[in-house]
């Protein structure tokens, strides 16, 4: 071969490498510079119809776990008892509906594969179940935020009672380092060495967990400060920060480079954290809500380095789309309602490793969606992030 044609061709892939280097380093600056975000569209038909003629109440938590199939947990006690579930009724008065089990597990297509939960042997389930969390084993961390809830449990992926950590009815107290108070929801570390506890609608704290044996290793409250559970008075846009989280602590998501996100939902704010509790930065995002607060539960974007972060929004019924590093809202997508892509009280948030994202929906919503990536687009002054098909 004529050496000056390989010449050639050499110089050539050298500047078809300069230039897909030059292209990497430019997106990367964008992503900076937040010139472009995730977009998703959503999937109306997912997942598919429960088999039974089951229904579902509010759909209070949602995970993942290592094969991406999606769990749910929901609430019987929601379910208008007299015009839903007919069959239940003695006689019963109509061949649909009856509630679903607690536990839900759906395979990617959205097909039902597995179902379990409600009161058993050997532990007290939780009277108003909150949060379900899979950890790296596939097993299954539940929550609970009822009136007497102040512990946690562990079952395996199959319903197996594996573990109760707290005992149900003794109130609050963000110092106890055995018991909690009405938990949201429970993360996992990356390394899966440690749990992180939401705690939660009457304990004001972060917890951290032994995940093998349950052991309570360190906690903390707002700004890394002892945690406190003297009243704090209603959030308003215009005082000062509050030093102590608000009632509920509603998340504790930590990401792969250990950094905890918490979600203090009536203050309006996401607060970041060092594994250890040590305060980092924080961001408040629609600080004008009142009432139930915007910062309900957050997930991560599935890129290497995390780059966004996913918050539901229940009060605004929208999904905020952040900036991981500098907690600026990109854009948001949703709106109130009951059609595809809208939300009445979107309630939990997670990502599959395909970057999909899955929501729930509390008081009337009793559903789950699903949200397709479909890669990076350009940012525009207009919300938006979220296409629906033709």
């Amino acid at each position: 071969m004529d050496r000056r044609f390989i010449a050639l061709a050499g110089l050539l892939v050298i500047g078809l490498l300069a230039l897909v280097s030059a292209c990497a380093d430019r997106a990367s600056n964008d992503l900076a510079a937040g010139d472009e975000v995730p977009i998703f569209e959503v999937d109306p038909l997912w997942p598919n119809p429960l088999p039974n003629h089951w229904v579902l109440g509010s759909t209070i938590g949602i995970s993942v776990d290592s094969r991406d199939h999606i769990w749910v947990i929901h609430r019987e006690s929601t379910i208008d008892a007299e015009n839903e579930l007919n069959v239940t009724h003695e006689p019963p008065s109509a061949v649909c509906c009856a509630p679903a089990p607690p536990v839900l597990e759906f395979d990617p297509d959205g097909n039902l594969v597995g179902s379990w939960g409600g009161p058993g042997e050997g532990y007290d389930w939780p009277s108003s179940n909150h949060g379900i969390t899979v950890d790296q084993m596939d097993n299954v961390w539940i929550g609970g935020n009822g009136p007497d809830d102040g512990h946690i449990l562990k079952f395996t992926r199959d319903g197996t009672f594996l573990l109760q950590l707290g005992r149900p009815g003794l109130g609050a107290n963000s110092n106890d380092p055995e018991n909690f108070g009405r938990v949201a929801e429970v993360s996992i570390a990356p390394d899966g060495d440690e749990v992180f506890v939401a705690d939660g609608y009457l304990n004001r704290r972060v917890a951290v967990l032994d995940i093998q044996t349950g052991a309570m290793k360190r906690y903390w409250g707002a700004y890394g400060n002892t945690p406190d559970d003297a009243p704090v008075p209603p959030y308003r846009p215009e005082d000062p920060p509050a030093q102590q989280f608000r009632s509920p602590v509603h998340c504790a998501e930590i990401s792969n480079d250990d950094l905890v996100y918490v979600c203090d939902r009536a203050s309006n704010r996401i607060q970041v954290f060092m594994r250890d509790g040590s305060f980092v930065r924080e961001a408040f995002v629609a600080a004008e809500t009142l009432g139930s607060g915007s910062a309900w539960d957050l997930a991560f974007s599935q890129d290497l380095g995390q780059r966004f972060l996913y918050l539901a929004d229940g009060s605004n019924k929208k999904v905020h789309i952040l900036d991981r590093e500098s907690l600026e809202v990109l854009t948001t997508f949703g709106d109130g309602g009951r059609q595809p892509g809208q939300f009445i009280g979107v309630h939990s948030i997670i990502t599959d490793s395909q970057g999909n994202i899955y929501t729930t929906e509390t008081y009337e919503g009793k559903r789950l969606q699903k949200f397709v990536f479909r890669g990076l687009g350009a940012r525009t002054a207009q919300d938006q992030g979220v296409i629906w098909p033709n």
